[in-house]
């Protein structure tokens, strides 16, 4: 049995401790915000040294971009609804947000210190959002094509209606966990499904 080569075992460990400094910016940048949370408490409590942050995130900025990453890797992950029904993907949206409760935090947080057009991630954040509007639009415009939906509908502003009420069930969610997450996405995805089926005769 070949031993394991000493640098192998070294990358590993790196990459342990990389992700072990994303958890914490996570957990910390959702309760603190970006102002209000350092590189130094991000170091402390994920027990490396100041240095051995700065040898993976030369930056804060390039840690905040890092923690959007993750989450853009998440959504990728499990974005069904990219490729099929935009009705059942959004219906399933629960399930990401039950899974990955201090990414949907994080982000909140992020998304709401970052409105302002001078701030580090607006326009990483503006871009996601125009562009998961395309993507929205883009299902509904296939739905149309197929005799699925009603052509009379505006795909780019179903789209943004579609987005305000995820981005909502997001933050009003992490406010009050009790909410039935579960059956609120699937009661707006029946109603979503009425709306925009074709109607009888056309």
């Amino acid at each position: 049995m070949t031993a394991t080569r000493p640098y192998a075992t070294l990358l590993a460990k790196g990459e342990d401790r990389k992700q072990r400094i994303l958890d914490v910016a996570q957990r910390l940048l959702a309760r603190n915000g970006w102002r209000n949370t350092t590189l130094a408490q991000i170091a402390r409590e994920a027990g490396v040294t100041a240095a051995g942050l700065l040898h993976h995130f030369e930056s804060k900025e390039q840690l905040l971009h890092a923690v959007l990453d993750a989450r853009d890797a998440d959504d990728s992950e499990h974005a069904d609804y990219l490729f099929g029904d935009l009705v059942e993907g959004i219906a399933n949206a629960a399930d990401r947000m039950d899974r990955s409760p201090q990414l949907v935090g994080t982000f909140a947080v992020l998304m709401v210190e970052n409105i302002a057009p001078d701030a580090p991630l607006h326009d990483r954040l503006l871009t996601r959002y125009q562009d998961a509007i395309e993507i929205v639009a883009e299902g509904i415009r296939r739905g149309q094509a197929d005799g699925r939906y009603r052509t009379d509908i505006n795909p780019a502003l179903k789209a943004i209606e579609i987005l305000a009420f995820v981005n909502g069930m997001e933050t009003s969610w992490l406010l009050d966990p009790s909410i039935p997450l579960t059956d609120v996405f699937r009661e707006y995805s029946r109603s979503l499904a009425g709306q925009m089926a074709p109607l009888a005769g056309s």
